[in-house]
């Protein structure tokens, strides 16, 4: 197997399979391949936590219940999947000393067939911050490689036992499951309702690596709202979206 992140802003991960491997990833995460790569739809996984089971977990953090895998036919093949937002894909290596790893809901891309993909923790803690969907975490373990793509540029931290970060929670990217997570409410009135971070915050704490999203689709979207109504809606509708966004932000 032989995996390529091509490009920077808007990487493409483009992945040659021999005959006899394959790559598993939830629905919808398909670019382009070559014609001899086959799809088929499957509940099972070779890591901790597949098949039926497996499949309910995966429901419950959002995604379907079976996953795609892909597997080429009569030689080599070629399959990709391109990031949907700018920032950066990369691969963790999973079991073993590393452990697992805990990913943001939309973090995950694919992976090799040994990896097990599951929800890990969900809460709901408002739906000004989410859209609704509470904080939702996939858990990857099981032995192998996978793949994530998190927003904007990527921090990361190696935090050593009982040393702790209090992090906004759209930030919040990958972390070893050694890292310890809780979801606090952030302290005081008068920050909750008017310092304009929220209620909520997340306490990750060590030991473990946790890498850090700049770019986070729920704050970003938060931030380009007051743009999109009054004079921006309207410059939008006149010029073009882009255009109203950027003539009320120079206003």
């Amino acid at each position: 197997m032989q995996a390529e992140i091509k490009g920077s802003t808007l990487p493409v991960l483009e992945m040659i399979l021999d005959p006899g491997e394959a790559v598993i990833s939830n629905h919808g995460e398909l670019s382009w391949m070559t014609t001899n790569m086959q799809m088929t739809q499957t509940a099972a996984m070779g890591g901790k936590g597949g098949g039926l089971m497996g499949g309910l977990k995966r429901v419950m953090s959002g995604t379907s219940i079976f996953l795609t895998r892909y597997e080429p036919s009569g030689g080599q093949g070629m399959v990709a999947f391109a990031a949907k937002v700018p920032g950066r894909i990369f691969p963790l290596e999973v079991g073993g000393a590393n452990g697992g790893y805990l990913v943001h809901k939309h973090g995950w891309v694919c992976g090799t067939p040994e990896i097990s993909a599951t929800v890990g923790f969900q809460q709901g803690i408002g739906g000004m911050l989410f859209g609704g969907e509470g904080f939702i975490l996939q858990k990857l373990e099981g032995q192998g490689t996978a793949w994530v793509e998190l927003s904007g540029e990527i921090t990361t931290y190696d935090l050593a036992a009982g040393q702790g970060l209090l992090v906004h929670p759209g930030h919040v990217g990958v972390f070893q499951d050694t890292v310890q997570f809780q979801v606090t409410r952030v302290q005081g009135i008068a920050n909750r309702y008017m310092g304009a971070d929220g209620h909520w915050l997340v306490v990750l704490t060590g030991p473990g690596k946790v890498w850090l999203q700049s770019m986070p689709l729920p704050i970003l979207a938060a931030s380009l709202q007051e743009y999109m109504k009054g004079d921006g809606a309207k410059d939008a509708m006149a010029g073009g979206a882009v255009g109203g966004v950027l003539g009320s932000i120079l206003r």
